[in-house]
């Protein structure tokens, strides 16, 4: 198909991606700082990531958080919605007051954002809480599990993308796609 099109006209230039296009390359294939992006196999010692896809329950959610953290793990929680974020960190913080939460988002100051994304990687504490912000590349080798909250609203390229965040070295790791309940969900 792509020399079909390039034998309609003489300059012709072809974008060629995959299914799950990444964001930050293709903004750096248009802002000419990258020409190719090639996705390869995945580097010799990584593992699948174990995916669930289940119904919200604060007791999957707490099973989840604390298998992470009793193997030295940490866990990204992803609730999409900024305007509950710090309702939701109070929740999970109450449920389970022996460990250390935070969270971030994009609207955030840089700043900010900046010390608590440096701080989760020190492993000053257990669970991010945050938003998508997590999306654009974050690599957090100690962080294994990524429970995503309201799963359903998501694209399978963005959850896909999501997943990706944890695994990233050669633990195993665990993705918990959290949804309403199955027969409420339209």
């Amino acid at each position: 198909q792509k020399e079909k099109i390039k034998s309609l006209r003489a300059q012709v230039d072809i974008l060629s991606m995959t299914a799950t296009p990444i964001p930050r390359t293709l903004s750096m294939a248009f802002s000419k700082i990258r020409d190719l992006s090639i996705i390869a196999p995945p580097p010799a010692k990584r593992l699948n990531v174990k995916t669930w896809v289940k119904e919200y329950d604060m007791e999957t959610i707490k099973e989840a958080i604390h298998r992470e953290i009793h193997r030295s793990g940490q866990v990204f929680y992803l609730h999409n919605d900024v305007s509950t974020i710090h309702q939701e960190v109070e929740k999970l913080a109450s449920a389970m007051p022996d460990i250390l939460f935070s969270s971030a988002h994009g609207q955030m100051r840089p700043m900010q954002l900046e010390q608590i994304m440096a701080d989760f990687y020190h492993n000053r504490f257990q669970v991010l809480v945050c938003s998508t912000i997590i999306e654009t590349g974050i690599d957090i080798p100690n962080a294994n599990t990524i429970i995503i909250n309201n799963a359903q609203n998501f694209g399978l390229a963005d959850l896909h993308q999501m997943r990706g965040r944890v695994g990233r070295s050669n633990k195993k790791a665990f993705c918990y796609l959290m949804t309403p309940p199955f027969n409420k969900m339209k």
